[in-house]
């Protein structure tokens, strides 16, 4: 059965980790549903020079040459009518790479007023695996609250913190080793970085 999995692009700075987890999902035989915010778009031109397309700007600057059975689905923010806004419609997880503090608040306090948040509630409610990369610093003891209730019904709180464990030589590898993390919550092997004590070169975590 292909595993679907839903991400969501948020306005916060970091939107390259978005962009680099669904680079990675479509290399596989996946179903990704993905829905990027008005501020997310935003912030994807401004630090990525993107416009358009994200599959179209993924092959054409990163080179992504998508699976034969990856699907991508893509879906306005606003648009509650999508399968995700239901408990039915039946995945695998949601990741919402940057999460902005606004949405951190709002699924915290339960408020689902767009699509992203309200499948970010639906998880919640499901019991389906949520990770959330929240993306400021420093924080207040408002963000650290919202996390701690996020954390206690059962979101995964991973905020996007540089590892040099593995020795990047990048930005891209920085990026990689966050992504290779959320992989890892997933379930999906990969070979962005080896894990801890793992002496084979071509082995993921």
């Amino acid at each position: 059965m292909t595993r679907k999995l839903i991400v969501a692009i948020t306005g916060a700075s970091g939107a390259i980790y978005g962009a680099a987890l669904v680079y990675e999902l479509l290399q596989r035989p996946m179903e990704v549903h993905l829905m990027v915010s008005s501020s997310g778009k935003l912030v994807m031109a401004h630090e990525m020079k993107f416009s358009g397309s994200l599959p179209l700007f993924l092959k054409s600057a990163w080179g992504l040459t998508p699976h034969p059975d990856a699907v991508l689905k893509e879906y306005l923010a606003d648009d509650l009518f999508a399968p995700s806004a239901s408990g039915s419609f039946r995945h695998d997880g949601m990741v919402i790479a940057p999460c902005s503090m606004k949405t951190l608040a709002a699924i915290a306090a339960g408020f689902a007023d767009n699509l992203i948040t309200r499948s970010a509630d639906v998880c919640l409610k499901e019991k389906r695996p949520l990770i959330l990369l929240p993306r400021e610093t420093p924080l207040s003891a408002i963000h650290l609250e919202n996390m701690l209730r996020l954390s206690r019904a059962g979101a995964v709180i991973h905020p996007p913190v540089p590892a040099f464990y593995h020795h990047p030589e990048n930005v891209r590898d920085i990026v990689n080793a966050t992504v290779a993390r959320i992989l890892d919550h997933l379930n999906i092997a990969h070979h962005l970085i080896r894990a801890w004590g793992d002496t084979d070169p071509q082995a993921g975590s």
